[in-house]
């Protein structure tokens, strides 16, 4: 189904400035005031559905239980690989994404290992964006990078084939910064990027693996405002939704975040990196539109 709303998305999207993370409310309200969805109270989405604001740009695509049962048993074993790397990003206190307040262990502490870890092929130290050579990070600099790399090939590929029907020129957008990436990394002797380039296996060059965390309500400024982030979830979990306030929408499990839910959860978030980009030489893609794409509305 699709469900429309008043809001001009590429307009908002002008109305944000990197120094805003989401988590002012008094903001927050007054710029739904002035940028309102169009429609009165929360929306509840639990059906297939794709999100177009009115000038026909598709916001967000929602596809429950698109995955299958293999697919969801690799997500967790590759996640289960980096249980000791989950494990040492939790901290007693700092930022939200690795406080222990947010965290806490699955089912009858049996469940994944709880903890937020980042991979990218081409990952910029805060503050240093296009002032210096991104690095492969941290997480796939060890001995067991090239199995890691392996593990996550598979859902790597799909998700790549989801945005290539989601957005297309995006999709293409990712490939070509893919490729002057790897001339780069040549030309250069960027250290292990070469190597990671050969197994890594998505269009996307930066990857969150979020275990079992409750997540507030934030925005995401190091992905690019026009691109599509992915994000998939497995787990046995129940009572987990995820929020879009700016929108008024939740949809069963642009600002997010995501309510606790009962039971073991793992999210997945593909995105693409603005500095990359920038880096790679690679323009933006534009805004997806529904021009092309065949939609119900109901």
């Amino acid at each position: 189904m699709t469900v429309k709303m008043q809001i001009d998305i590429a307009r908002y999207s002008k109305l944000i400035s990197p120094k805003n993370t989401g988590h002012n409310e008094e903001k927050e309200e007054k710029l739904l005031e002035r940028c309102p969805p169009g429609h009165e109270g929360t929306k509840l989405v639990d059906k297939p559905a794709t999100i177009i604001d009115v000038s026909g740009t598709i916001i967000a695509w929602y596809l429950p239980d698109a995955l299958t049962e293999t697919t969801q048993k690799e997500i967790r074993a590759a996640t289960d690989l980096l249980g000791p790397s989950l494990e040492k990003s939790v901290k007693t206190d700092g930022n939200w994404r690795y406080n222990q307040e947010w965290f806490k262990q699955g089912s009858e502490n049996v469940g994944s290992t709880p903890g937020c870890i980042n991979l990218s092929l081409a990952w910029f130290q805060q503050g240093h964006e296009n002032l210096s050579d991104p690095e492969v990070s941290t997480s796939l600099k060890g001995p067991s990078s090239e199995n890691i790399l392996k593990a996550i090939a598979r859902p790597a590929a799909i998700t790549s084939a989801a945005l290539r029907v989601m957005h297309p020129q995006q999709y293409f957008a990712g490939l070509r910064a893919l490729s002057h990436l790897g001339d780069k990394a040549l030309s250069k002797e960027l250290p292990q990027m070469p190597e990671t380039l050969q197994y890594w296996a998505s269009v996307f060059n930066s990857l969150s693996i979020i275990s079992n965390r409750e997540t507030p309500n934030h925005r995401d400024h190091l992905s690019i405002p026009e691109c599509f982030d992915i994000l998939t979830t497995v787990g046995n979990y129940s009572n987990a939704w995820m929020s879009m306030p700016s929108l008024q929408l939740e949809f069963r499990i642009v600002r997010h975040g995501v309510d606790g839910g009962e039971g073991d959860r793992i999210a997945w978030a593909w995105y693409m990196r603005d500095s990359v980009h920038i880096y790679a030489g690679v323009p933006s893609c534009g805004w997806a539109m529904v021009e092309g794409h065949i939609l119900t509305t109901v």
